[in-house]
């Protein structure tokens, strides 16, 4: 397990153990004295499910004691940190094993008071998946919150694919639902809820790419639009701009030109660990500047035998009519944890606003 895992540690434990204990002393809070034990060996999320229901256990599963005790704790300072996540977990199952409205509304209620201490982004997904409309009534409010962590669950808890986060598939189709929610906070004063809503969109992107350009081509025409509202249209299309997207692209300024790029020429064969140097040129045969983005894709070979592609970005430039251009790309090949190399048939390809050039095929060995 790696230091990460250990912001839900004894220690951390301890201190939980001693602000609620603070709260409730008539409460032995001895499954959460107890599971310090249970946590080595897990990683970051397993030990929070561990807590989490520690605390069941110790609050009798009552949703009503819980959010009572969880509330006088915030008056405590040190109740915050990661062991927040926990804590919102386990009010969010106690709610659920209660039943009734009053329970589910106030943990959503309870989660946005949370919320400023570490995150609730995780914890709101379950009642996402158990009541969608009636959580996305709440969420609808939060966007006007006065405090910015609030305002940034509002948009970090629903996006469609949250890292770390429990899937709620009912929200893919409902993308659009949530589009005035961050047509309210795209130009929030905090940059912390700025990114949370051009990550979302970047999410929306993966299932439903012309919702995404349609919404950052309305927020690009707004001529009195603050300057930062064009970070977050450019962070909100990265991953289309990297697919090249014919629409994410022209909304960035990168129409279509005439342009000609060469394939790759690659230093080749590749030893892993060793690197690959890749280059090409490209030369705009227009009559005005073109301003192009220039990539390379790299074609992966899988264990099957088949291929899987990724784009690489280089970097954007501006050509002159007739202009031609030179680049080079030195690229890694080595043990990832993310990626396993095989040996065979690789290729290469370089991009210029979405088109891709004639492969180049090279080896690689192990």
């Amino acid at each position: 397990m790696g230091a990460f895992d250990e912001f839900i540690g004894r220690e951390t434990v301890a201190e939980l153990r001693g602000v609620l204990t603070a709260v409730r002393p008539d409460r032995p809070w001895s499954a959460l004295g107890a599971v310090h034990g249970s946590l080595p060996g897990h990683a970051l999320k397993a030990r929070s499910d561990l807590v989490a229901t520690a605390l069941v256990d110790d609050l009798d599963g009552e949703y009503v004691t819980a959010a009572a005790v969880f509330r006088a704790a915030l008056g405590d300072p040190g109740f915050r940190g990661w062991t927040i996540w926990p804590v919102t977990e386990s009010a969010v199952t106690l709610a659920l094993a209660d039943g009734s409205v009053a329970a589910f509304d106030d943990a959503l209620a309870l989660l946005s008071e949370l919320t400023h201490r570490l995150t609730a982004e995780f914890a709101i997904r379950r009642l996402l998946a158990a009541d969608l409309d009636r959580s996305l009534e709440a969420v609808v409010s939060w966007a006007t919150s006065a405090d910015e962590h609030v305002r940034r669950l509002a948009s970090e808890g629903t996006r469609p694919y949250l890292p770390w986060a429990v899937r709620v598939p009912a929200l893919l189709p409902r993308s659009r639902d949530l589009v005035p929610v961050l047509d309210r906070l795209r130009d929030d004063e905090s940059e912390y809820v700025r990114r949370s809503v051009a990550n979302h969109l970047n999410d929306v992107s993966r299932h439903d790419p012309d919702l995404v350009v349609e919404v950052a081509r309305r927020w690009s025409a707004d001529v009195d639009a603050p300057r930062t509202r064009a970070w977050v249209v450019r962070h909100a299309l990265r991953s289309l701009v990297k697919k090249g997207d014919p629409g994410a692209l022209e909304v960035l300024g990168f129409r279509p030109h005439a342009v000609s790029l060469s394939k790759p020429a690659v230093s080749a064969p590749v030893v892993v660990p060793g690197a690959a140097t890749f280059s090409f040129d490209v030369r705009n045969d227009g009559d005005e500047e073109a301003r192009l983005v220039v990539d390379y894709v790299v074609h992966y070979r899988k264990a099957n035998g088949s291929t899987s592609p990724k784009v690489f970005k280089l970097t954007t430039v501006t050509l002159a009519a007739g202009e031609s251009r030179s680049f080079r790309a030195v690229h890694a090949f080595r043990p990832l944890t993310t990626r396993t190399h095989y040996a065979g048939e690789h290729s290469v390809q370089s991009q210029v606003n979405g088109v891709r050039s004639e492969a180049t095929p090279f080896d690689v060995e192990l």
